[in-house]
């Protein structure tokens, strides 16, 4: 058990001390921070971007020095704990070159002019391909999946250029060898104490494509090998640990803040959006009278669908956007031109980026080919109900490992997941701050309404250290919320 005498407690005690003149007693206090049942001494943390301190849609020197572990690293130090080194950008500018080319953009900042988050201005000096020396405590690789934590090469600048690329530049940077795996680097420190969040990315990566397909949900029995691995692995030597579980990423800001509904039209344009999809709307009807003519779906079946893909617009300001949604029957063998689309209704996400993107015309100067309305949104922008229903199930099934891996193993645990909902449903008190998941002024996310502010990590890593309390009766002070900004200024040095 390691213990450190730093934190003194002034006590102020009224009658307790009995005084000649009645004057009141003041004594010190030493209040011993102690470890229990754990041993700080060598913290390694493991995990993505949440892990890294990733924030404001970027990895940059101010946001490393307040992620979640880094700041739980600080307070072990009260209890025995070491230095806690991490992989260090070279900016507060955010995003990385590779050759002296920019691969990675810079963080976000918010701009009132434009109304919203702005990439900051200036150039990125962090060069990947100068790989740094040493050993790193924080091994967060912003990015990676369970399954890239122990793939041999990841760390290979090699495998940067390859189609898909096999290797993450953020772990090329900070591998102590191109053969390597994340969790053979963290291995080699011996950790005693480890904190482990992953499998984020593992659902996160499909929905933030708008579950188009690109980058798919991980296989629940490759997250399961792969996950008992590395805690059987963290723990072989004695370490103990506190683990984090995945939150529901469809309720972040990324996908909650982008409404279905946002195009307004005048009745001059609306009338022409109509006109334009009359012969769309005749079609579907007369596809589905082919098809309960011949048994092939039921009238009522029919009439719904037929009610769900008519797209009418009026002379409103909250219009639905026109999506693809995969989901639909297929008419196209019937007529070529009755593609899957239908408008969205309150039960589609839109992803963040979609912002930026609804109202743009494809063919500039032609106000019949404006993106959202006349041109369908592809599917990339949206998550449909059915593809919700995907992520859920998927996430529902790794916590379900993360739970019994957490169980066997003895381990502290947060329930991210748990911790979502709560700010979803109205919000968590931290200190004098109430704690919402709206983008920009919820105090949660960040500018890229994916990641936490530096607020947002203090707050988890509180998280983390009231569960190592109560798993290992250490008695971790907590962190103060008004230390933690939820913006960082645009002139960071």
């Amino acid at each position: 058990m390691n213990t450190q005498y730093k934190w003194l407690l002034i006590l102020f005690i009224f009658g307790f001390i009995a005084c000649e003149d009645d004057d009141d007693g003041q004594v010190m206090e030493e209040v011993v921070i102690t470890s229990g049942e754990a041993d700080f001494s060598t913290f390694v943390s493991l995990g993505n971007s949440l892990t890294a301190g990733f924030t404001d849609n970027a990895l940059f020197i101010l946001g490393q020095e307040n992620s979640m572990p880094n700041i739980l690293a600080q307070q072990f130090a009260l209890a025995g704990g070491g230095n806690f080194v991490q992989p260090l950008m070279s900016d507060n500018v955010g995003g990385a070159l590779l050759g002296g080319n920019q691969i990675l953009g810079p963080r976000l900042i918010f701009d009132a002019t434009a109304g919203g988050p702005v990439p900051v201005s200036g150039t990125p000096s962090t060069e990947i391909s100068a790989a740094l020396s040493g050993a790193f405590n924080n091994m967060g690789v912003p990015g990676a999946k369970s399954f890239h934590l122990v793939a041999p090469g990841y760390g290979d600048i090699a495998g940067l250029a390859a189609m898909p690329a096999t290797a993450n530049p953020y772990f090329v940077r900070m591998a102590s060898s191109p053969t390597t795996t994340v969790l053979a680097d963290a291995m080699a420190q011996n950790p005693t104490f480890f904190s482990l969040w992953i499998g984020n990315n593992d659902v996160l990566g499909y929905a933030l494509s708008g579950g188009d397909g690109t980058n798919p949900i991980t296989d629940t029995a490759l997250f399961t090998q792969v996950y008992n691995t590395l805690v059987g692995t963290l723990t072989s030597g004695g370490a103990r640990g506190v683990v984090f579980n995945i939150p529901d990423v469809t309720a972040i800001a990324h996908f909650t803040t982008v409404p279905h509904n946002p195009v307004p039209l005048d009745a001059a344009t609306a009338g022409a959006v109509n006109g334009a999809y009359a012969a769309y709307n005749a079609g579907i009807v007369q596809a589905f009278a082919f098809l309960v003519a011949n048994g092939a779906i039921s009238q009522a079946d029919a009439d719904a669908e037929i009610a769900r893909r008519t797209i009418t617009f009026a002379e409103a300001a909250n219009n639905a956007v026109v999506i693809e949604d995969e989901s639909l029957t297929d008419l196209t063998m019937i007529n070529s031109a009755l593609v899957s689309i239908r408008q969205a209704t309150a039960d589609d996400l839109l992803v963040l980026p979609a912002s930026s993107f609804i109202g743009t015309e494809a063919v500039p100067g032609n106000p019949l080919t404006v993106n959202g309305v006349a041109v369908p949104l592809a599917d990339k922008w949206v998550l449909t109900p059915e593809e919700q229903a995907e992520i859920a199930t998927a996430t529902e099934a790794f916590n379900g490992v993360i739970s019994s891996a957490v169980q066997q193993a003895g381990l502290a645990f947060v329930d991210a997941n748990a911790l979502l909902d709560q700010v979803s449903d109205g919000g968590i008190q931290f200190d004098e701050f109430l704690i919402q998941g709206n983008l920009v002024f919820g105090g949660l996310f960040s500018l890229d309404g994916v990641h936490p502010t530096a607020r947002g990590y203090a707050f988890l890593a509180n998280s983390a250290a009231t569960a190592i309390n109560e798993t290992y009766g250490s008695n971790l002070p907590l962190v103060k919320a008004v230390d933690y900004p939820t913006f960082y200024s645009p002139m960071l040095p």
